[in-house]
């Protein structure tokens, strides 16, 4: 980004940005209580209940932490560390280990694990670790969260709620550039360097078309209205939609 938008998006970013978290572990009561405990503290979560339920949602590129118990059926947290590796996907992960069970500790860790929590622990214990490997990770950085909207630039795919978007190639940049910007003016000169990089005329409606295609399939197909037009001065990607 050029360094008069970048100015405007530093503080609004980390504002806007909540962790989805999930939860897998076959002790159904703790998992519902996690779930609901990250919840309430301001972020998303889902709970899983084995082994395998729990690879492949941690495999979705919206994941941005997974709480793992070392024993689970079908497959072991363990095992789902090492997979998740094994495949190149890099998303925090913390295991819940028994009091004492250190070889379970070492070797989750060496499995690819980033932290462990001993059961019984305090919810606020995990939401700390979870912050904590979540800044630890500034790969993923790529992820963009506004809302719930969620944009992944590596993997080129947006989402609104659970509704990914079918968008063009432009009309992608044309939403990240809002997104990185949430909350500021976005001119359409901004959007003439960041998205076509000077291929086209400010006097063209090459720009006003693309808004107007992201507005259609962003806000009017989920009946909402986040971005918004500012006669004279350009576009807005509102933070409370």
């Amino acid at each position: 980004m050029k360094p008069h938008l970048a100015a405007c998006r530093g503080p609004l970013a980390a504002s806007l940005t909540g962790m989805h978290c999930l939860v897998v572990d076959d002790e159904t009561r703790l998992t519902d209580l996690v779930v609901r405990y990250l919840t309430e503290s301001g972020h998303t979560a889902e709970g899983h209940y084995d082994g395998p339920s729990g690879l492949a949602a941690a495999r979705d590129p919206r994941v941005d932490a997974v709480v793992l118990d070392v024993m689970l059926p079908g497959m072991g947290g363990i095992e789902v560390a090492r997979t998740l590796r094994g495949e190149g996907i890099d998303v925090p992960v913390i295991l819940l280990t028994a009091r004492g069970a250190i070889s379970e500790r070492v070797a989750g860790l060496d499995a690819g694990a980033d932290d462990y929590v001993v059961k019984p622990f305090a919810m606020e214990e995990l939401l700390a670790r979870l912050r904590a490997i979540s800044r630890r990770r500034p790969e993923h950085s790529g992820r963009l969260k506004v809302g719930d909207l969620v944009l992944d630039a590596e993997q080129q795919r947006a989402w609104r709620a659970d509704t990914e978007l079918d968008l063009s190639r432009r009309e992608f940049d044309v939403l990240r550039v809002l997104m990185m910007n949430a909350g500021c003016v976005v001119t359409r000169l901004n959007l003439l360097e960041e998205v076509w990089d000077g291929e086209t005329d400010l006097r063209s409606n090459a720009i006003d078309v693309h808004v107007s295609k992201v507005r259609a399939k962003v806000d009017r197909a989920f009946g909402r209205t986040t971005i918004t037009t500012l006669r004279g001065r350009g576009y807005r990607l509102e933070t409370a939609p």
